[in-house]
């Protein structure tokens, strides 16, 4: 059952011991209302907030909104999404920001739009028509094959308007000042690209092509969109674009911003860890080791998630269940490469002297 936190509360203290309590036993975590107060909350809520992202709005513009309702500036996210685009966005909240590293390398999954028959500068819709071509001799055999070539490892071109840093500066900044931006090719995993409608427009002049595709991290879809047009000889861009899943975290479990200010739904770090990668289960005497950053034996693994990567860790729990580390396998041992600490109400309960028996009670 979730824990509910309502705001104000007249005795913080006890709702955050109450709060405390079912989140580390690693029940889903919600907090209602808007007026809980912020270092309070912030100095326990740790865990990932699966964002249902607006369009129009930056990531960026994202994570600023989740600080203020977790109360606390350590907030990242997992993977920008363009403004254009809605959907998955990961977010981060204290302690799972160091989950985020590990989240940003996994598969994507979207359903998008493509219109052939306009190219763009930015190869979505943002941006300014440089060229038209009539898509009306295109014919549904010629997109299928189309897709099917751009279908498993292929080297992509990103979009010129895109992020990436070049001699230190970001390509769209570049290309916004005038200058001509050739980017590199880089390999990417099409995994599926599936196409559901084809739509003629505009009397047929442009087509719109609506499509799901199974990627890689680091796959532009709006590349896709230009590639499929440029290779239809009618140029393309994007002009729709929703992100349905990033790793085992999908739009199911997604909440929009007004969703999440009125009930600010967390999926709990031990929760969000079992989904991402390989699991073990440490014993006490283990858990202690790993706490001081001491390697252990190997030991067998188990939940392999269809997310994890070949170099993935493996997430370590204690005997409570607890998120404890992220384990690097070396062989005959594996030893930690991120540890846990535990949250203050823990460290305090573990640290307090064990209460004398009442009186009449049986040492």
């Amino acid at each position: 059952m979730s824990a509910i936190l309502t705001a104000p509360a007249p005795h913080p203290a006890r709702h955050l011991a109450r709060y405390s309590a079912s989140y580390s036993a690693g029940a889903p975590a919600t907090v209602a209302g808007r007026g809980f107060c912020a270092d309070i909350l912030g100095s326990v809520l740790s865990g990932l907030v699966i964002v249902d992202k607006p369009q129009g709005w930056t990531s960026h513009d994202v994570v600023g909104r989740m600080r203020r309702l977790a109360g606390t500036r350590k907030v990242g996210h997992a993977g920008t999404l363009d403004p254009m685009a809605t959907g998955v966005l990961v977010v981060g909240i204290n302690k799972a920001t160091r989950l985020l590293t590990y989240i940003v390398g996994t598969s994507k999954t979207y359903t998008a739009t493509i219109r052939l028959g306009e190219s763009t500068v930015t190869d979505d819709a943002e941006g300014e028509v440089t060229a038209t071509h009539s898509a009306a001799r295109i014919t549904e055999d010629d997109v299928r094959a189309g897709v099917t070539a751009l279908t498993g490892e292929i080297e992509q071109v990103p979009s010129s308007v895109s992020a990436i840093k070049v001699n230190g500066e970001r390509a769209y900044a570049r290309v916004r000042s005038g200058e001509e931006v050739k980017l590199a090719a880089r390999p990417v995993t099409i995994h599926r690209f599936e196409i559901h409608e084809l739509r003629p427009a505009r009397d047929g002049e442009v087509l719109d092509v609506d499509v799901t595709v199974e990627c890689s991290s680091g796959t532009y879809i709006r590349a896709l969109a230009r590639d499929l047009g440029n290779a239809l000889g009618v140029g393309g861009h994007l002009t729709a674009l929703r992100r349905t899943q990033v790793g085992p975290y999908s739009l199911d479990q997604a909440r929009t911003l007004e969703q999440l200010a009125d009930e600010l739904k967390v999926l709990e770090m031990s929760q969000a860890a079992r989904a991402l990668m390989p699991n073990r289960e440490l014993t006490a005497e283990e858990t202690t080791e790993i706490s001081f950053g001491r390697r252990i034996a190997a030991g067998a693994t188990a939940g392999t998630s269809a997310a994890a990567t070949a170099d993935s860790p493996t997430a370590a729990f204690g005997p409570d269940g607890t998120l404890v580390a992220l384990l690097a396998d070396t062989g005959n041992y594996a030893k930690p490469v991120l540890v846990f600490a535990p949250d203050n109400e823990k460290r305090a309960a573990a640290a307090a002297p064990e209460a004398p028996p009442a009186p009449g009670q049986a040492d």
